[in-house]
């Protein structure tokens, strides 16, 4: 069973009130549409990743540099948006099943993704919903008055997105009933017995204003946490220097089981310890023959790859690099770019300081090279 997901960012957001439209904000350095991608890819099942968007936002879209996406441009409405998707994946290929889902609702858990997929095995149509507990009113307006009218709430309920849908009924129900299209895709369905609801989340909320973006950074704050790592090597004839994945010319290298890259250690460690998964030893020992002499650079790709799994980003890291020699400053905006790639945040989240001992010790004398780091992350499922 393959699904395509398809990603509707195609609005105005005229209600959010910002020169940059609510696909594109960010939280910890991600939109909310590498957000939402970035849950996508963790699952197998999920084949084609559709992003419809805006046109006047081609320049946003493009900053992303998005990889392996599908790129629609949107319609008018959302029901023309999906429509393009739809007649996009009609005119394609052959696609059994499609999740349909809005780039406002990043907050998403992986633990309803798969529930979704799950009951698709035997259903036409999953859509998540939550049941409302405040009190419902309506109001009604006549020539003379206005009431309002009490609502039983029994028989009210929340939909939210992402939607699945057997690919062919919902491009067939969208080729035919577009007229009857209000809100979202189950607004089709003459009859709703043929669509299987399950529990929605309540942290699965649209943002429609500046006030629920701000609910969500408030979420992703209690979400975060701090790691702290720390490295040295002795300085000797006859090995390359590596700093922060840089090649640095040098008379004397540093000894390590591995290319013995201090920055990028203690930036593996400063991760590791923030999401609580140990330590570079633990992970990568140097009792083993196959990392030796590896790049650091390889490590941390591993670490991040791991930590990814298990929902997690880096929001930002800031580095103190303790060395008589060489000058970090000349280096320092080459190693924040090396580091932006590895770690996959933007270089204004990277902070480096060069630090000298001031000819003490073994640092102070040339022998040796130490760095500490602090970093932070975001568990954002």
């Amino acid at each position: 069973m393959s699904f395509c997901f398809i990603i509707l960012a195609g609005g105005n957001s005229h209600r959010f009130k910002s020169n940059i439209g609510k696909p594109y904000q960010k939280i910890a350095g991600k939109s909310l549409v590498e957000i939402n991608i970035d849950k996508a890819r963790k699952f197998k099942q999920i084949k084609k990743i559709i992003l419809v968007y805006n046109k006047k936002d081609s320049k946003r879209v493009k900053s992303l540099k998005l990889k392996n996406i599908k790129l629609v441009i949107g319609g008018k409405s959302r029901q023309q948006s999906t429509f393009n998707a739809l007649k996009y994946l009609n005119n394609s290929q052959q696609t059994s099943k499609v999740l349909i889902h809005d780039v406002a609702r990043p907050n998403f858990s992986l633990k309803l993704i798969k529930l979704i997929l799950k009951n698709m095995k035997k259903a036409r149509a999953v859509v998540p919903k939550i049941d409302i507990h405040d009190a419902v009113k309506q109001k009604i307006e006549s020539s003379l008055n206005e009431y309002i009218l009490g609502k039983n709430r029994d028989n009210l309920f929340l939909t939210q997105t992402p939607q699945a849908f057997n690919f062919k009924e919902i491009y067939s129900l969208h080729k035919t009933n577009a007229s009857k299209y209000k809100d979202d895709d189950i607004s089709l369905y003459m009859d709703l017995n043929k669509i299987k609801f399950i529990q929605g989340e309540k942290n699965n909320f649209k943002i429609t204003d500046l006030a629920d973006f701000q609910n969500l950074k408030n979420i992703y704050k209690s979400n975060q946490s701090v790691g702290i790592g720390f490295d040295v090597h002795r300085l000797v004839p006859n090995r390359k220097l590596y700093l922060a994945g840089l090649k640095i010319k040098s008379s004397l290298g540093t000894l390590g089981h591995s290319d013995g890259d201090p920055v990028l250690h203690s930036i593996t460690d400063a991760i590791l310890g923030a999401c609580k998964m140990g330590d570079i030893g633990q992970m990568f020992s140097d009792k083993s023959k196959k990392f030796k002499n590896i790049r650091s650079t390889i490590l941390l790709q591993k670490v991040m790859k791991k930590i990814k799994a298990e929902g997690y980003i880096i929001n930002n890291i800031d580095i103190n690099i303790i060395t008589q020699t060489p000058k970090i400053k000349n280096y320092k905006n080459q190693m924040i770019y090396n580091i932006s790639k590895l770690c996959e945040i933007s270089k204004n989240k990277i902070n480096i300081k060069g630090k000298t001992t001031e000819k003490l010790g073994v640092i102070g004398k040339e022998k040796a090279i130490a760095c500490e780091v602090i970093a932070s992350v975001i568990k954002y499922d």
